[in-house]
């Protein structure tokens, strides 16, 4: 005897088929929508409620950006950056897990000045997809990439900026220790790259006083020898005591939590990302600024699954009806999921395509969304770049004044969250114009 038909996607099941009426209202009307014409559904197999119920999680994970047409809207239009300033001439230095060589660093101009590692013994490369050069890379190209790959769209605020990269660890987590040989390297390379602004997406290891912590007083020192740190206050808004570690603790650092904006230019409907916040133990307002901690758009690192997986399904989403069989077939080994689903309706298969693009956050065969901390920092970090072309002589202490005063408060979002509020990228500029030299 052999196995029930299921109705909606006409394969067999070795499962007990579910009745139609056991399931909600949403899905329910999800199923009847994807029936065959004039099909009478009253059960439907375990694959295609777990397929529908999958689509209803990244459906409303993802509301927004089905508002926007399936668009994730580029951070310059988000944040409405002044574009006559692009970060031209100022060099940002990263410390980071590591990097990747990636277009919109590279095109038409390299605009990597260094690539140092303070591993020891450890031979790498930016040419290497390893799994420790995905963080780095994004951090790197939200803040200075160029959009290359997506002929501009996905441009950052200071898209001619120019980068130096340290690399500090080959896996797993980044001590205190990794970070600050990092820093140190920037300050005796400072003035041999111009660097005045360094992106620090990585949080130490424990709370402690900055009077007591060797990293917190290295901060302290480079901004006093004129680099402007920005650290990413980190992600842990949503645990008991949300701490917010070293460096990213010391009082000269800018500090930055995630803004969620929700991936809309309405200021009504910003709120907050779930970013560590303050007071420190030293009894410090951190974060002073948000910046977009989700929705941010990000490359996918190239020569891996993740790539692969993003070309697929952004290949089979521009593709037509009679195409999509043949791609599937061709790219078994990529997603055995859509592969083992390649007979589906054609309706079916089209659904099954979306869900992967959600589930992967994906954007396009180039960049995805990402969410974190790690992200709204290198955000502030190329605003800083663009105020410092304006007005080169600006020191740290006055690019910090300068966001605190510009500044957009959140209604309703408590001090401690949010610090001073948005990052305003026009107005700072505006500011930093006017503003002499101390």
């Amino acid at each position: 005897m052999g196995f029930p038909t299921c109705p909606v996607c006409g394969r067999e099941s070795k499962d007990e088929l579910t009745p139609f009426d056991a399931l909600d209202e949403w899905l329910r009307a999800l199923v009847s929508a994807n029936a065959p014409a004039g099909q009478f559904v009253n059960v439907v197999c375990k694959r295609c409620v777990e397929m529908f119920d999958r689509a209803r999680t990244q459906l409303q994970t993802d509301a927004v950006v089905f508002e926007q047409g399936g668009l994730v809207l580029p951070t310059p239009l988000r944040l409405d950056a002044d574009d006559r300033f692009t970060g031209r001439g100022v060099t940002i230095a990263f410390l980071d897990s590591g990097f990747y060589k990636h277009p919109d660093l590279t095109t038409p101009d390299n605009r990597i000045l260094a690539y140092h590692s303070i591993v020891p013994d450890h031979k790498t490369s930016l040419e290497t997809s390893d799994p420790a050069s995905w963080h780095g890379m994004m951090t790197s190209v939200v803040a200075a990439g160029n959009g290359s790959l997506s002929k501009g769209f996905y441009r950052s605020i200071a898209p001619e900026a120019n980068v130096v990269l340290v690399k500090l660890a080959v896996s797993g987590r980044i001590s205190e220790r990794n970070i600050q040989d990092g820093l140190e390297w920037v300050l005796a390379h400072r003035e041999e790259y111009n660097i005045r602004v360094v992106n620090i997406s990585a949080g130490g290891d424990d709370e402690e006083s900055y009077l007591n912590n060797e990293l917190a007083q290295t901060v302290e020192r480079a901004v006093k020898e004129g680099l402007i740190v920005v650290c990413a206050a980190g992600n842990a808004g949503h645990m008991p005591g949300h701490p917010v570690l070293p460096p990213a603790s010391a009082p000269a650092s800018i500090t930055v939590g995630g803004l969620d904006d929700q991936n809309s230019l309405d200021r009504a409907r910003r709120g907050m990302y779930r970013s560590s916040y303050g007071p420190t133990i030293d009894g410090l307002q951190k974060p002073e600024i948000i910046a977009p901690g989700i929705w941010v758009p990000a490359p996918i690192l190239p020569h891996t699954p993740t790539a692969d997986e993003a070309e697929l399904y952004a290949t089979l989403d521009k593709a037509t009806d009679d195409e999509l069989l043949s791609i599937i077939e061709s790219h078994a080994e990529v997603d055995p999921d859509l592969y083992n689903a390649r007979e589906l309706r054609t309706s079916l298969l089209r659904h099954l395509i979306t869900i992967k693009l959600r589930e992967g956050d994906v954007i396009s065969e180039h960049y995805k969304y990402v969410d974190g901390t790690s992200f709204a920092a290198p955000i502030v970090s190329s605003i800083i770049a663009c105020m410092l072309e304006a007005n080169p002589r600006l020191k740290p202490q006055q690019v910090k004044r300068i966001l605190i005063e510009t500044a957009e408060r959140l209604p309703g979002i408590e001090i401690d969250r949010q610090g001073w509020g948005g990052v305003a990228p026009r107005r700072a500029i505006e500011l930093a114009l006017l503003v002499k030299s101390l």
